[in-house]
Formats: structure tokens, sequence, C-alpha cells
């Protein structure tokens, strides 16, 4: 994986391959930046990234700019690459080796975007299960904005909150928002 711009714009992150993640597709990354370029300036906000795995998502936001990303995982070795990369790269990124849903149903942190990659096998009520935890305890400030990364077999727009979704390839980001268009 590569982070795309940035402070760190081309440089290449090699995760261990005992990993069990499946990290955005560069192209991906790289249209969804595309997206949040004309809405955020990075520097003032804060990300929450869930299901971090590699980290690919918190690192692109650090390259940016963004000082406030925390990185969620319950596997304790992409926690440890996580920290490891963001020591490497002196990344503003804070990890919390937890289960996602658990965290979601504890945590009181808002967050102005939050990024969700979890395993393309869940079912549409395991997906569906991020933003009403999200929604519920009011983790977006008013403006945030839940995207949620799933395969094209995949159809989350039924879920409250959608706003809508973006297809590259074989992945696809749903958009999730309070006051959705």
């Amino acid at each position: 994986m590569r982070i795309i711009s940035g402070t760190y714009k081309r440089r290449r992150i090699t995760a261990p391959k005992n990993l069990p993640v499946r990290p955005t597709t560069d192209m991906a990354k790289e249209s969804l930046f595309n997206i949040l370029n004309n809405q955020y300036y990075f520097e003032d906000i804060s990300v929450l990234d869930l299901f971090s795995g590699t980290g690919n998502i918190s690192y692109e936001f650090a390259s940016r700019g963004t000082q406030n990303i925390i990185s969620v995982d319950q596997n304790f070795n992409c926690i440890k690459f996580i920290n490891k990369t963001a020591e490497e790269f002196d990344m503003p990124i804070q990890t919390i080796k937890s289960d996602v849903f658990k965290f979601l149903e504890k945590t009181t942190v808002k967050s102005d975007f939050i990024f969700a990659d979890p395993p393309y096998n869940f079912s549409t009520e395991q997906f569906s299960k991020i933003p009403e935890l999200v929604f519920a305890n009011e983790l977006l400030v008013d403006s945030g904005l839940l995207v949620l990364e799933h395969s094209k077999h995949t159809d989350l727009s039924s879920i409250e909150h959608f706003s809508y979704a973006k297809s590259y390839g074989g992945n696809v980001f749903s958009f999730f928002e309070l006051n959705q268009s």
C-alpha cells in the first residue's frame, strides 16, 4: 500500500503477511479522498478509523495533516503494526485494541469523520449495526460523515441515515449522514 498525498506522499508501507486484513485499494482510497478533499480541511477534523487493519486510512489522514486520529481494531498484531508505523513516521494516531461493536457501545468520543472497513462477509445486519450505534450514541458531530466500505454484492441503501454510495471496482463506499439530503 502507498500513501497517496500529503507529507508522506508516495511512501510505501508493507504490512506483515500474517495480518488478517484486506487493505483498501489505492484506487478506491484515492477516489474516497478526492471526495473528502472537497468537504474537509484535514487539519481541522477528528477521525475514527474502525476495523483499521493495517492503518491504511489512518496513515492517509495523518499524511494530510489530521492531528486527531483514533484507530480501532481487535487484532493485537494489527494494533502493534499501526503503532510501529505511526511511531516510525511520527504520526498522531492513537490505537485502541477492542471489538468495534463494544467500542461503539461504550465510547463518548465525537468525530467529524468515521470510516469503517469491516470484513466483506459481514451480513447486512452486522453492517447496519455500525451506523445504528454511531447515530444512537451521537458519535458524529452535526455535520459529520460515516463511510462504510463493503463489496459490490452488499446493498446498504435501506439503512437509516444512508445518503449515497460510490463504487470503485469491487469496492463500494456507502456514506451516512445525520441530515442526509
